[in-house]
Order: C-alpha cells, then structure tokens, then sequence
C-alpha cells in the first residue's frame, strides 16, 4: 500500500533547462539533472512528457525514458534536448533515484511559458544561463 511506503524527500537535485548556444537566428537548450548534493545518486531515471493547448488544440509530446545511471556529488547529466516550440505547453520530468538503497522521487513541472528570457538565472554546477526548479 502506498502509506507503507516511506516518505523520502527529495532534496538538493534539480531540473534545468539550459541556453547551450545562441545566435541571432538561432538557440540551442538542453535539459539537464543537476545534483547539489556533496553524496552521489544512483540508478537514476528520468521520464519526460509535454501537453496542453497549442493553436486551440490539445496537444501531447511522446513520453520519453532516460536512464541516467549514477550521478556524482555536485555533478550534472544530460536528459534531452529541448526545442523552443514546447516551451509553451507544461513540460514535466518525473525524477527517480537511490541513495543508499532507498528510493527517492519527484515530478519537476515547467508551467507554458516559464522558459524566458527573464526567467534566466546562473544554474549552478552547470555554469550556464537557464531556468531551473529544485
């Protein structure tokens, strides 16, 4: 049953999405899993979905899996890269992951319209301008 199981909350990991490469025709994102944590995290998965309204009509992205692997302390991996015309629908990653045998895991929800200009900030580990939630 679902009470049983433990409530293990996921804390210092986050979801970015990233300004690779911008020119004046053209930019280039990427989604990344970024660790705060000092500890790795191990067997990480990463499932990504997009929906919502576009030009009245309702629209869903395939579900796509990522199997990330293990993740070191204050590290980063690559999840996907991302095109801009999503940006406008809800873009969500469900995260899991082990520490220490236990399993950890979180859904990170990008509203329409989150990914912006005046939204961007410095992600940490990564280095690069994006938007991220933790």
């Amino acid at each position: 049953m679902k009470k049983d199981l433990p409530e293990n909350i996921v804390e210092d990991i986050a979801i970015a999405v990233v300004l690779e490469k911008e020119t004046p025709e053209f930019k280039s994102w990427n989604v990344y899993l970024v660790n705060l944590k000092d500890q790795p995290i191990e067997t990480v998965l990463v499932s990504s979905k997009g929906y919502g309204i576009k030009d009245g009509q309702d629209v869903k992205t395939s579900i796509l899996r990522h199997s990330i692997g293990d993740l070191g302390g204050k590290g980063y991996a690559l999840i996907e890269a991302i095109d801009e015309q999503v940006f406008g629908l809800t873009n969500e990653y469900w995260l899991s992951y082990y520490i220490n045998g236990d399993i950890y895991d979180k859904k990170f929800i990008f509203l329409p319209e989150s990914i912006v200009e005046s939204n961007l900030i410095r992600i940490p580990v990564v280095n690069k301008p994006g938007v991220m939630i933790g």
